[in-house]
């Protein structure tokens, strides 16, 4: 182990409490798994993920979210209320999905990273001083859509099927089947 090493290990058991020979083979038998299950996945699918991300099936994980089969979800998908995920979908990192007003997914869609899909808001309850409640509204997105990286779906929205919403999109109205949409507010590219 190098000097460099043996250091970090110390400075994380002293955040834990004592520094002891136990403590630092228990994190180098971590690092050791960690560099096991990062050289397999690179091996196997070309890419470098997080630890937490080496350490979950994305479609167990899909799968224990009652989502459809062959549905995929990254670990660092944040997934609140009801969400509703068809077949074959892939979810992406750093996704938000918020189902607090009800959230639903098509089959065959792609979300790509940093997504951020709203059924609720809280802006009137902010600018009231607490007074007014939350708003909610069921959002829907269908089947084969493909949402761009770092694009933001109001409350309330439905995308049609067959949609592509480009990256850095704000979506704050609806749209029908096979639009493709872009910008911030997000308008048709071609209908």
């Amino acid at each position: 182990m190098s000097n460099s090493t043996e250091n970090d290990y110390k400075i994380i058991c002293e955040l834990l409490g004592e520094v002891d020979n136990e403590k630092i083979e228990l994190l180098e038998k971590i690092l050791s798994i960690y560099q096991q299950l990062h050289k397999n996945k690179l091996n196997k699918f070309n890419r470098s993920l997080p630890l937490a991300e080496l350490l979950v099936d994305r479609w167990e994980r899909a799968s224990l979210l009652g989502f459809g089969e062959g549905t995929s979800i990254y670990d660092s998908v944040i997934v609140i209320g009801e969400v509703v995920v068809g077949e074959s979908t892939w979810i992406g990192p750093n996704v938000l999905l918020d189902g607090s007003g009800s959230l639903e997914i098509g089959s065959n869609c792609s979300v790509s990273a940093q997504v951020q899909i709203y059924s609720h808001n809280s802006v009137m309850w902010a600018i009231s001083g607490g007074k007014e409640p939350y708003e909610y509204a069921k959002t829907k997105i269908g089947n084969n859509c493909y949402i761009g990286p770092n694009v933001v779906i109001e409350k309330g929205i439905t995308i049609g099927n067959g949609c592509i919403i480009g990256a850095n999109s704000f979506v704050n109205s609806s749209f029908p089947d096979n639009s493709k949409i872009a910008g911030s507010p997000a308008s048709f590219l071609l209908k």
